[in-house]
């Protein structure tokens, strides 16, 4: 078992509560990833798609964290590190994409912004509270909380969106809100792989001090 000569093992997921959580995040995720698609299309709105295109690496990422409980730290580490750099790019096309609507801008139509965006925060919410119990892992148990966590800001930032577009009447507040969650994609990121190198590194000492 991973972790047990560590008597201060972070909680690496092999639970089958936890496991059961994981399954059904991952249900509601890749659901309002389709619903939140097609609603950023239609209403021509970036932080829904944005939004949508999170809930797609969620979706991914707690496959791979389901795909990898009980594996070494260090296969945990690596899945972590894959975690982190698929974070980095969803940040940096948001960033782009962004930046190109930035000079192509259309008016989002902000009702359907709101209600998408209130459908999203209340399947991100369940989300969150399903794995609060399991916040405080190792770098790949804290990945999903992260993302989940992230996803439940970004929604009450689309809402704010909508408002902002629905009293401006221009597509502003759509391309700010979108940016500032590329932003957090960014952070996110940031985070994962910082701890997922640090655990690595921890595996590779624990390997030669044997």
């Amino acid at each position: 078992m991973a972790g047990c000569c560590n008597h201060n093992a972070r909680f690496d997921g092999v639970s089958a509560d936890y496991k059961r959580r994981l399954w059904l995040v991952i249900a509601i995720n890749a659901a309002m990833f389709a619903v939140e698609m097609g609603a950023g299309q239609m209403s021509g709105s970036q932080a829904l798609k944005a939004d949508a295109l999170d809930f797609l690496g969620d979706a991914l990422t707690y496959g791979i964290s389901l795909a990898v409980i009980g594996a070494t730290l260090r296969t945990r580490a690596l899945a972590a590190l894959g975690k982190g750099i698929s974070l980095l790019l969803m940040g940096i096309w948001v960033f782009g994409s962004t930046v190109y609507q930035v000079f192509y801008v259309g008016v989002p139509q902000a009702e359907i912004m709101g209600v998408i965006g209130f459908m999203a925060l209340a399947a991100n919410l369940i989300s969150v509270m399903l794995l609060a119990r399991y916040k405080d892992g190792d770098a790949n148990v804290r990945s999903v909380w992260l993302c989940s966590r992230n996803d439940a800001i970004g929604n009450v930032a689309v809402m704010i969106a909508a408002l902002g577009v629905w009293g401006t009447a221009t597509g502003w507040p759509d391309l700010v809100v979108a940016g500032i969650m590329a932003g957090l994609f960014l952070n996110s990121a940031f985070q994962i792989l910082t701890q997922a190198v640090r655990e690595w590194h921890e595996e590779e000492a624990h390997a030669h001090a044997h």
